[in-house]
């Protein structure tokens, strides 16, 4: 996508639905134009959506769990010829069930390279051309599951952690650069994840959840704010948060089993 508009442009990974269409969809609301990227067929109908919303977007159909797929994406993001204003690395999946006996290694495998692998990837390749402008902004979508141990939700959970961690120590290493580094961190969202990771059947599936569309707006504005994180949506996230810097993580993961557990909806 190239062009000689001078609006801003911005990158969303895992675009095509959930927090991250509707972090783009913040994005192009306020000006900014979008490269985009998830592998499902969604992702066509989240780029016409926003091109409603007065945005160029460039639709990236690839799999960022691959190596293969950070750099094509990023081949295509510079191929926009426009320094990237602002990244937000969402794309994010979920397993549930024991690690034992129940889930299949190549699930968690997957959990760990599109969550961890293909964010630190991506954050290798979007941030120097930032740091060197000497402007960039660049958000990351933890959880507050970042906060406690999660049984039958291992790998996420801890895959969460890792960003939450990482997040804020590259934040820590930019701090004169003029590039800043936020972290999101929504509770349980209205959004497909639930669905994708089979957890419909958990007390966590079937609680109340908060609006995809609000946790966006409120990780969007703690992003153009400059804040180095944000816990999204309801104040029980909040609580939640708090409850998780001052229990032992031994009643943290009590208290997830009961949640996250197969069958205890």
């Amino acid at each position: 996508m190239t062009s000689t508009t001078k609006k801003p442009l911005a990158v969303v990974t895992g675009a095509s639905s959930g927090i991250g269409l509707e972090l783009a969809k913040q994005f192009a609301r306020n000006g900014f134009d979008l490269v985009i990227v998830a592998e499902d067929d969604e992702l066509d109908a989240a780029a016409a959506s926003l091109r409603e919303l007065g945005a160029q977007v460039d639709a990236v159909h690839t799999d960022l769990a691959r190596p293969e797929g950070v750099e094509e994406f990023f081949v295509r993001v510079a191929e926009a010829a426009r320094p990237v204003a602002a990244a937000a690395v969402n794309a994010g999946v979920g397993v549930n069930g024991a690690f034992v006996g129940e889930t299949a290694l190549e699930d968690h495998l997957r959990v760990v390279d599109l969550n961890v692998r293909s964010a630190v990837h991506l954050a290798y390749l979007l941030l120097p051309p930032m740091v060197e402008a000497g402007a960039g902004r660049m958000l990351f979508t933890s959880s507050i599951a970042a906060t406690m141990p999660g049984p039958f939700m291992s790998v996420y959970n801890a895959s969460k952690a890792f960003i939450k961690s990482f997040g804020q120590a590259v934040r820590e290493e930019l701090r004169d650069t003029g590039v800043t580094v936020t972290t999101l961190m929504p509770g349980p969202t209205d959004t497909e994840f639930f669905d994708r990771a089979q957890m419909q059947d958990t007390k966590l599936g079937q609680s109340k959840k908060d609006s995809a569309a609000e946790v966006a707006e409120e990780g969007y504005n703690a992003l153009m704010a400059g804040k180095d994180h944000v816990v999204a949506g309801s104040a029980k996230n909040k609580a939640q948060t708090v409850a998780g810097n001052v229990l032992p993580d031994s009643t943290l993961a009590a208290q997830h089993r009961k949640m996250a557990e197969p069958g205890s909806a």
